[in-house]
């Protein structure tokens, strides 16, 4: 069993593991789980590509005989329900573990509270606590899809000095760096879905996949807002469906015989409640999103869909890469206008990250509580 003074430093590999499955868990949560018996790993393992096999699972057979008398680090509560795979609870006391350090529980109905008490039950020693809010991090497109029945949104916004994102005249490749555009390639392998309105669409014609050499696999849904049903049956996004997931959402009533026409190609197409613009319903999009599994979701539309989210108070986080540029008020803004009276009344956010790239930056900020 490990010495219980050591429960910071195995845990900080646990949710290394658990940061390295981030956007590649489908429904399920990134976990990351270590075995620790007398004060040497004996298995690791994290949430495999498409959610299964289960962290524990994974390391609980890198460790084969070893767990028996081992202590598990892990960064979620052991799941307690029969799914597509036995429950990670009872795998954990059939192999010895005598000791299990989670870092937070599992908000699930079907968990819940439920793991810990099948390990008590069997005489295994639980704590829960270490490291919890670097856990909440890690996992937090799980429990915004869990407890708040939303996916947890990032906005992610590449403009210049002065807020722009294209010139008058639209264009606006490129704005950023390479190091920059590359990264950006790095954020969206960490995602559920990259999300863009039908404008973005339709003047950029864009393909929405991961293009970062060894995480083309990566790549998350690709949803487009489109009230009217405009996507062109031959854009990238319509002809590439059957091979990266493409999810059209429109407002209840839109055209079906386009509808039919996108569907042939492999998209699928959902319709929600209109808002009062006549757009998707931002909220109603996100419980759509949710139903479907979709736990984190990368806004990249541009100041028409930006604003949407913002003035819903939709966005969670910002991710902004800022080039030392100015291109002038005759430029495109990142957001529309939100008819924000007062600064006292503007969205807040408070900056939680800055890191150079080359000569751009990227500032992170999340929604003031």
């Amino acid at each position: 069993m490990a010495d219980e003074a050591d429960d910071d430093r195995w845990m900080a590999l646990a949710l290394r593991l658990a940061h390295s499955a981030v956007g590649d868990t489908a429904e399920n949560p990134p976990v990351g789980c270590v075995l620790v018996r007398d004060g040497r790993i004996v298995g690791r393992g994290r949430t495999g590509s498409g959610g299964r096999p289960h962290a524990e699972a994974v390391a609980l057979a890198q460790a084969g005989n070893a767990a028996r008398g081992a202590t598990a680090f892990v960064t979620l509560e052991p799941c307690a329900h029969h799914g597509r795979t036995p429950p990670c609870a009872d795998a954990l006391v059939a192999a010895g573990v005598v000791r299990v350090v989670a870092a937070i529980g599992d908000p699930d109905p079907r968990v819940d509270g439920g793991g810990f008490a099948t390990l008590r039950r069997a005489g295994v020693s639980v704590s829960v606590g270490v490291a919890a809010q670097q856990a909440a991090t890690a996992t937090t497109g799980f429990l915004s899809r869990v407890q708040d029945a939303r996916p947890f949104v990032t906005l992610k916004i590449a403009t210049s000095l002065d807020g722009r994102i294209a010139t008058a005249s639209g264009a606006s490749r490129w704005i950023t760096g390479t190091a920059a555009r590359r990264h950006a390639h790095v954020v969206r392998a960490r995602q559920d879905a990259i999300l863009v309105g039908i404008g973005t669409a339709l003047a950029d014609d864009p393909a929405l996949t991961c293009r970062t050499p060894g995480l083309e696999e990566r790549s998350p849904v690709r949803v487009v807002l489109d009230s009217g049903l405009r996507l062109p049956v031959d854009s990238d996004l319509a002809r590439t469906a059957r091979w990266v997931p493409t999810w059209v959402i429109t407002s209840v009533g839109a055209g079906s015989g386009h509808a039919r026409a996108l569907t042939d190609l492999g998209v699928e197409v959902f319709g929600v409640a209109r808002d009062a613009g006549g757009r998707p319903d931002v909220p109603a999009v996100l419980a759509t999103l949710a139903g479907r599994g979709i736990g984190r979701v990368l806004v990249e539309g541009g100041a028409t869909v930006a604003r949407s989210f913002v003035a819903a108070d939709a966005v969670d986080e910002i991710q902004w890469y800022r080039a030392p540029i100015l291109i002038g008020g005759d430029g495109r803004p990142a957001v529309d206008a939100l008819d924000v009276a007062t600064p006292d009344g503007a969205p807040r956010f408070d900056r939680t990250d800055c890191i150079s790239l080359d000569a751009d930056m990227l500032e992170t900020y999340r929604r003031r509580p």
